[in-house]
């Protein structure tokens, strides 16, 4: 997985944002396919009980098998 996103001073991640729409991460994550376009990040982080978008992602990965 190609991972586009820039670290903040510690070296670590930043953490992408909530108001993030599904669309636009469907192409860089395909986990996201098959979930409404306009569903924001903090919906999914939400649901799932998580604080970031690996998280997020994990959990996908999980229900979907």
């Amino acid at each position: 997985m190609s991972n586009n996103r820039s670290r903040n001073n510690d070296g670590e991640f930043r953490k992408k944002r909530g108001d993030t729409k599904v669309q636009n991460l469907k192409e860089t994550y395909p986990e996201f396919n098959g979930i409404n376009g306009n569903t924001h990040l903090k919906t999914l982080k939400e649901k799932f009980n998580t604080d970031s978008l690996d998280g997020v992602l994990k959990n996908l990965k999980q229900n979907r098998n």
